[in-house]
């Protein structure tokens, strides 16, 4: 796995109970602040449509033609104001996001947590200032960071003739951010890069507020969306950034209950098959419940929100190698049996340095499987494409 997805927020907002629900992993979920105190890593998966349903026969890494390829998630322990200062567990849960490509940040949309995480009734707290207090604690990380040394790198850049960018970076390195953030960074916010040394503190803090939105995109997963009332929903809706409205503990009941082969459901289904005669009437009562709230919602909204963060925010595609671009299969004779994110706009050359440096040192040309046509290095490859790479490499 070569993607990795944070999941962050206060504490009590579901995220434990999102990260269960997306992994099946065995996490501690408790109606109480710091629930997590260590990071958990688990496998979680993007859905896609499979490229065998238009073959004869399916490739047998895919469920009835549904996709999933696997991604890394981290839930990571709830963070409160001011943690960048040493508040709750300190710096800790920050340090955890900084593998993240991009962040899931769960929110208690119903209103029913303070901004602590505190329980508090529902609609009595605006899940607005949540998402401002988390925006503010990663860039206040970044900031102090800089701080911290920023008089002896501003003497080393003037003294040495160095580039702000390479030494900003190589101080982020830490966090995740790498050199083009950081130029780009520059470049927006206009700081005069050959006047570093007068750069003031809301400089920095400017300039740490964009490498944040450049080096870790969010989207919002509004959580407990069933339980909340309509006015915070359209809120969030109307932001400027991506929203998912989601229930974790609906996706959860669901994904318990097709674990055990109770009912026929899919991650991302909008609805489920009972498939079990032995459930009691209370099991089929919650289930109908369920059933009600994912038809209100068009669904629990989590797979839909892991989908969005990696096909929109990181703009990724899949595509398939395979190396019988006949019957689509490797030299073991197992059809479609890898499937590789990549950044949208990858060309052939890129995804065959995807496949193992060997190849991409080696590369003479693709071939896109689904036509036969021969491919060029710099041919932009599409999500969904089945490609052959070949190349001089043994």
């Amino acid at each position: 796995m070569s993607m990795t997805i944070g999941l962050a927020g206060k504490p009590n907002a579901g995220k434990s109970t999102f990260f269960k629900a997306a992994t099946l992993a065995d996490v501690e979920i408790a109606n109480y602040p710091f629930t997590t105190i260590h990071a958990n890593k688990g496998v979680t998966y993007v859905r896609a449509q499979c490229p065998c349903v238009t073959r004869d026969k399916r490739c047998g890494n895919c469920s009835d033609g549904i996709r999933y390829v696997p991604i890394e998630l981290i839930d990571v322990a709830g963070l409160v104001p001011d943690a960048h200062l040493g508040r709750g567990l300190g710096n800790s849960f920050l340090d955890d996001l900084r593998q993240a490509h991009a962040i899931i940040h769960v929110i208690d949309a119903s209103g029913g947590t303070d901004i602590e995480g505190n329980p508090v009734d529902i609609g009595d707290h605006n899940p607005l200032d949540d998402i401002d207090f988390l925006n503010r604690e990663l860039t206040m990380w970044m900031f102090s960071i800089l701080k911290r040394n920023w008089e002896k790198l501003a003497r080393k850049i003037q003294g040495e003739g160095l580039k702000v960018e390479h030494v900003l970076a190589d101080q982020l390195a830490g966090t995740g951010v790498d050199d083009t953030q950081v130029s780009c960074a520059l470049n927006e916010c206009k700081l005069d890069r050959s006047h570093h040394t007068k750069w003031t503190d809301d400089d920095l803090i400017h300039l740490c507020d964009i490498i944040r939105t450049l080096s870790k995109p969010m989207i919002i997963a509004a959580n407990k969306a069933d339980v909340a009332p309509a006015e915070n929903i359209t809120n969030l809706m109307a932001l400027d950034q991506m929203v998912v409205p989601t229930s974790a503990a609906g996706e959860l009941a669901l994904r318990s209950a097709a674990k055990s082969h109770a009912i026929k459901y899919e991650p991302g289904d909008k609805d489920f098959t009972i498939i079990s005669d032995k459930l009691n009437e209370a099991q089929k009562r919650g289930l109908e419940h369920v059933r009600t709230l994912i038809q209100k919602m068009d669904g629990t909204g989590i797979q839909k929100c892991i989908n969005q963060a990696v096909f929109e925010l990181l703009d990724l595609i899949i595509v398939y190698p395979v190396e019988d671009e006949g019957k689509w299969t490797d030299k073991n004779g197992r059809m479609l049996p890898d499937a590789f994110l990549m950044k949208k706009g990858s060309n052939a050359h890129d995804f065959a340095y995807k496949i193992h440096s060997d190849i991409g040192d080696r590369f003479l040309y693709a071939v896109d499987a689904k036509t036969k046509m021969r491919l060029g290095e710099k041919h932009e490859l599409n999500n969904g494409d089945v490609v052959k790479i070949v190349s001089t490499a043994k």
